[in-house]
């Protein structure tokens, strides 16, 4: 497995092709969800990369303090459906929320989270924040996690 987290301006054409093509085979298609996911923050951010024989199989995307939410955020968490079950998404998790905290130590991080995905997140110390609501469509809910 090859891991790698870039800033937007360090990803080469294909890697940005990877993630364009992944997130829509996952949320778009597979979610069947028609939504707007080039938002404008991708040059914004820093893009977490799992590579198995060059296949891209894990992403997301860590946001600074102040882009999308005033706390850190990370998104689109995405593993393909062929290497589910394998615990990457813990491991994208891990590696995520570890890079944050390395470069973005007094932040605690805000993600909106897909519903069904919330005893996940608390297992990487995420805890709920208020009701759930409906983006594009899916049932979310706001987590937080603050450094003790």
């Amino acid at each position: 497995m090859t891991i790698e987290i870039l800033p937007f301006s360090k990803l080469s054409s294909p890697q940005v092709y990877d993630l364009l093509q992944l997130r829509s085979e996952v949320f778009v298609v597979e979610q069947d969800c028609v939504y707007q996911d080039i938002d404008g923050y991708d040059n914004k951010a820093f893009h977490v990369l799992f590579y198995e024989d060059k296949i891209l199989v894990a992403y997301s995307r860590i946001l600074p303090p102040g882009v999308y939410f005033e706390k850190l955020s990370i998104g689109r968490v995405i593993v393909k459906a062929t290497h589910r079950k394998l615990n990457l998404g813990h491991d994208l998790m891990d590696r995520s929320i570890a890079f944050s905290r390395t470069n973005y130590p007094k932040s605690s991080i805000k993600i909106s989270a897909q519903q069904y995905l919330i005893k996940f997140y608390e297992s990487h110390g995420f805890e709920t924040d208020g009701e759930g609501y409906l983006e594009d469509g899916i049932p979310h809910i706001g987590m937080n996690r603050t450094e003790s």
